[in-house]
């Protein structure tokens, strides 16, 4: 009597497991049934995706806003110290108010507006420093 999880070798009769490759008693090589055998499931190769965050780093590497290469720490020490003489405003290419501070230097009024606008050029962020100070328009 065979159950369902053995089967009978074809050379000697003995009773062998399904899924044997052989017998065990004889050595005969015996056929496995399809209905035994067992894949394993075939892994899926895709391209790689890159991450969200990477792929929006990389849009953004292209975009470099245009910078007028002014430095806002240059103008700041320069707007405090030599303020009354306008030399910021010369350095940031502000030629008429540059003139125009010069001409009054004798005031003291350049001279305070100049160490205010120091304050605000080395407190301001680099975008706006360069929106609003840097680019000669």
């Amino acid at each position: 009597m065979a159950n369902a999880e053995t089967k009978n070798c074809t050379q000697c009769g003995a009773p062998i497991d399904v899924t044997a490759s052989s017998c065990k008693y004889c050595g005969a090589e015996t056929v496995i049934s399809p209905q035994y055998v067992v894949t394993p499931p075939q892994p899926q190769y895709t391209q790689p995706q890159p991450p969200p965050q990477q792929a929006y780093q990389e849009q953004q590497t292209y975009y470099q806003p245009a910078t007028s290469g002014k430095s806002k720490v240059v103008a700041g020490i320069l707007a405090i110290f030599l303020g009354g003489l306008g030399v910021h405003k010369f350095y940031l290419g502000k030629i008429g108010w540059g003139i125009l501070y010069l001409v009054f230097c004798w005031t003291y009024i350049p001279e305070i507006i100049g160490v205010i606008e120091g304050i605000i050029y080395l407190t301001s962020s680099d975008e706006k420093f360069e929106a609003q100070y840097a680019s000669n328009r």
